[in-house]
């Protein structure tokens, strides 16, 4: 195909509406998992990202003729519930000078705070020129559909450029993360930190010898032992705690996983007298761990973080993996040998005014953030 041919753009309100085999024939490294096909799908199908929850999927693609030649998985939104990149204080403000802020339109994977590629680009295409053209077309359908705004959640800090160059402001957030230092055993990492919080580690690792309680982390052909109604009693029991806590995810997006994404999927389970009495759903990709869901049934101390932090790092350690990013939040884990990571969103306000401020808020936020880094690194507790 001629690569004179000018693009087309198309947009699909289900991800479903693009071949399978199409779609993940743009994916790499950087985009696995949460942007292959059947996470996407998953997500839709079971009615968890879906309109009367406030998502409508709007994937955009450009093609040119037959061949797909840049994707991007993106959703207009009612609200900015699950994107966790919290923008209320944007749409509080718009609306007291009488502007609206929803709809709007994301790029991003609904309900998963992970960093990866946002734009799919075919093999032998320049990923800059076509990066630049998804963003233009991006903004021309903002435009045409009259929402407030394009917003690129969670995209590397390689598509960073590309972005600042289509217009866009660079939001910038933290996440704890556990980088491997080519250590060999759970030991070469605990000797990194100081003696007292070594002991205090090595205390926590013990309590579960001590409450009868054994960890597995299951994987393949394992997970069909597992129940979706119990995954997600379990994704439940956690997001139940809190007042902010909101299902969003429904029992058949955790049967669809088990269904056409088992090879990304790994479960660590912790058993107790034969019960399993808690776990963690993780995701796996090229050299990457990344957590998910977690809950228990029954409240043990330092539970969670064998479950969700410790045990994941000695399977990492033992599997030879760069990085375990186990979710948004928790500055528990900072003191836990997960190190602060700098996690990017970029975000183009189609009034003029709006996007001013966001931009001034944006240049402050920015530099407090950049100025915090070194003090949270220094609690990590390492020598």
């Amino acid at each position: 195909m001629s690569s004179s041919l000018p693009l087309t753009l198309r947009v699909h309100r289900a991800i479903t509406e693009v071949p399978q085999g199409t779609w993940d024939g743009l994916l790499d490294d950087a985009a696995l998992p949460f942007l292959e096909w059947a996470f996407l799908a998953a997500l839709e199908q079971s009615g968890s990202a879906v309109p009367e929850r406030g998502w409508h999927p709007r994937h955009l693609t450009l093609w040119r003729g037959a061949r797909l030649v840049a994707a991007a998985p993106a959703y207009l939104r009612d609200d900015s519930d699950g994107e966790f990149v919290f923008d209320g204080a944007w749409a509080t403000a718009a609306g007291r000078v009488g502007l609206r802020y929803y709809p709007k339109l994301v790029l991003a994977v609904p309900f998963t705070p992970a960093t990866g590629r946002r734009v799919l680009v075919a093999p032998g295409e320049d990923r800059a020129a076509q990066e630049a053209a998804l963003y233009g077309a991006a903004l021309e359908y903002a435009r045409a559909e009259g929402v407030s705004g394009v917003h690129v959640l969670f995209h590397t800090e390689e598509e960073a450029a590309g972005l600042e160059a289509a217009g866009f402001a660079l939001r910038l957030g933290v996440q704890y993360q556990w980088r491997n230092e080519g250590y060999h055993t759970l030991e070469d990492f605990l000797g990194r930190f100081h003696a007292k919080r070594r002991h205090q580690l090595r205390r926590e690792l013990r309590a579960l010898e001590a409450q009868g309680i054994t960890l597995h982390t299951l994987r393949g052909e394992a997970l069909a032992e597992l129940d979706p109604e119990e995954l997600f009693r379990l994704y439940a029991s956690t997001v139940d705690k809190y007042p902010w806590g909101r299902r969003f995810l429904t029992p058949d997006f955790f049967a669809r996983l088990l269904a056409s994404f088992r090879h990304r999927c790994e479960f660590v389970e912790a058993r107790k007298e034969g019960r399993r009495i808690a776990g963690a759903f993780n995701f796996i990709g090229p050299g990457v761990l990344y957590g998910r869901y977690w809950g228990c049934f029954e409240e043990l101390p330092f539970l969670h973080f064998n479950v969700c932090l410790y045990h994941p790092v000695q399977e990492a350690i033992a599997q030879g993996l760069r990085r375990f990013e186990p979710g948004a939040g928790g500055e528990h884990k900072l003191t836990r040998g997960f190190e602060p990571h700098f996690t990017y969103s970029a975000h183009l306000l189609l009034h003029p005014g709006l996007d001013r401020a966001v931009r001034a808020f944006l240049y402050q936020e920015q530099a407090a953030v950049r100025a915090g880094l070194p003090r949270w690194q220094a609690e990590t507790g390492f020598k």
